[in-house]
């Protein structure tokens, strides 16, 4: 099966592709991470209905600071950002969301040109076509070309095209989350799609010191840690698991080494849990880890090496106040 193309409106249009053939399912990744040597998770998996609520809630955290500083930077230097490349522009977002700190840039870039393009990519169809139909009532000169996929078949599929100079876009420190390779196998992607004089806008936490690290992703009300074990719940809820999210503690350390938080969710006793749908039962030792996450955070150099591994030149960079966070503009070489 290929693409699909929905025209919604006469400035909204949805692009929906098949997923890989190699894709594996929540059941599959769930048993293959269980029986590991080291159990492990995908941090994927963390956003169910109910994952997202407590995400959305983590934002508002005093501890996490990470929400707040991006949209600080966005606030303030967004009327920078949008012309320090050749107008007229048009944007391209890898995981819109909801697009709230999006629209910053939307409503500066079209008090310089008058119109714009946007172009969404997010996995999520009904969270892309929600988002996409609000931008689009509520900016009249906004047209969206948005396209429901996953990052990888996306940017590789003949029906992504552009039209004048490109500005994508990866905010939230969503790149933290890939491990190094995957992370530069992404932008590669991105700079094979784009053209010399496009622009990458890159949101990275920045490297900081440990207890404010490690706070951000253990806050002491405990939402984070109800983030984390949501994993469970969700494993609970769709493939017949008997957890008991009580057994299970969640743990953040913060590896200065690789310069990244791994969460973890620790069990607290020795103990099986059997999966109805795996047919399997999963046992854990007394204080045996599950690894859910990696945050990786950087620094200016780490920065310039991971766009020149892929493909891009550093172009600016923008700072919060307190220096905790960073956007950094990429140019594809």
């Amino acid at each position: 099966m290929g693409a699909q193309l929905t025209t919604i409106s006469d400035r909204l249009q949805i692009v929906e592709l098949p997923h890989a053939a190699a894709q594996t399912s929540f059941a599959d990744d769930v048993r293959a991470g269980l029986s590991a040597p080291r159990k492990h998770l995908s941090a994927k998996y963390f956003y169910d209905d109910l994952g997202s609520v407590l995400f959305d809630a983590i934002t508002r955290l005093p501890e996490y600071y990470l929400t707040r500083a991006e949209t600080e930077i966005l606030r303030e230097s967004g009327w920078e950002i949008v012309r320090e490349l050749d107008a007229p522009l048009e944007f391209l977002e890898l995981g819109s969301g909801s697009a709230v700190k999006t629209r910053l840039l939307v409503e500066e870039a079209l008090r310089v040109q008058g119109t714009l393009r946007y172009d969404p990519i997010d996995i999520s169809l009904d969270a892309l076509r929600a988002s996409a139909v609000a931008l689009v009532d509520a900016y009249p000169s906004l047209r969206i070309r948005a396209y429901a996929g996953d990052y990888f078949t996306v940017l590789a599929a003949p029906e992504l095209r552009f039209e004048t100079t490109v500005l994508a876009m990866l905010m939230g420190s969503n790149i933290g989350n890939y491990e190094p390779q995957s992370a530069r196998a992404l932008l590669r992607l991105v700079a094979k799609a784009l053209r010399p004089g496009d622009g990458l806008l890159l949101g990275v936490d920045l490297k900081k010191d440990r207890s404010t690290l490690e706070l951000a992703y253990n806050d002491p009300t405990g939402v984070t840690a109800a983030f984390n074990r949501n994993m469970l719940g969700r494993i609970n809820r769709e493939l017949g698991g008997h957890f008991d999210l009580t057994a299970f503690t969640h743990e953040a350390v913060y590896d200065e080494e690789r310069g990244a938080v791994d969460s973890f969710l620790r069990a607290d006793r020795a103990h099986s849990v059997a999966i109805d749908a795996l047919g399997t039962s999963v046992a854990f030792e007394s204080g045996e880890r599950v690894h859910t996450e990696s945050s990786y955070k950087f620094d200016e150099g780490g920065l310039a090496e991971l766009g020149a591994a892929s493909g891009f030149r550093p172009r600016k960079r923008w700072c919060d106040g307190k220096q905790r966070f960073a956007i950094q503009l990429f140019e594809r070489e």
